[in-house]
């Protein structure tokens, strides 16, 4: 992953109770932070997310979550989450982060999440809506791959 194509940077103070038994971030916690931050990037996209945009008719469903732990974050660290949107397909996106000690600069952990638009009803795939392919379009500046729908004649 090329840090230089992320825009969208959060952080996260590492609290207490995120310590597991070896006194470093219990490693489900990486992934709420990785989340954390993809909501924060929404929000950064302007995407509209509300109750009615989580529980309505259509949702967006996390069907992939990998992570790669680098190095191990501990209390008290401050880190550094880089996130962005590298490709959107017929029905479905890839986010990419990035996690950084900010004390010591060390890469903690990559994460890759693959979501996809369903509808709630039928529990089926939909396309992404163009809407949201546009203001991903802006914000990221040409540096994601985009799959833009093809108009039949």
């Amino acid at each position: 992953m090329d840090i230089s194509k992320f825009k969208h940077i959060d952080h996260i103070h590492v609290r207490n109770y995120e310590i597991d038994w070896q006194g470093i971030v219990h490693n489900g916690n990486y992934l709420l932070y990785f989340e954390i931050a993809r909501v924060n990037y929404f929000k950064e996209i302007e995407m509209k997310i509300d109750e009615r945009s989580i529980s309505g008719s259509i949702r967006i469903v996390l069907v992939r979550n990998e992570i790669d732990y680098l190095n191990s974050a501990s209390y008290d660290d401050r880190l550094k989450i880089y996130t962005r949107i590298s490709s959107i397909k017929n029905s479905s996106f890839v986010c990419e982060g990035l996690m950084y000690n900010v004390g010591t600069n060390l890469p903690i952990a990559k994460n890759l999440a693959v979501h996809v638009w369903t509808d709630a009803r039928t529990k089926k795939s939909i396309p992404v809506p163009n809407d949201f392919r546009r203001l991903v379009d802006k914000y990221e500046g040409g540096n994601a791959e985009i799959l833009w729908p093809t108009i039949e004649v």
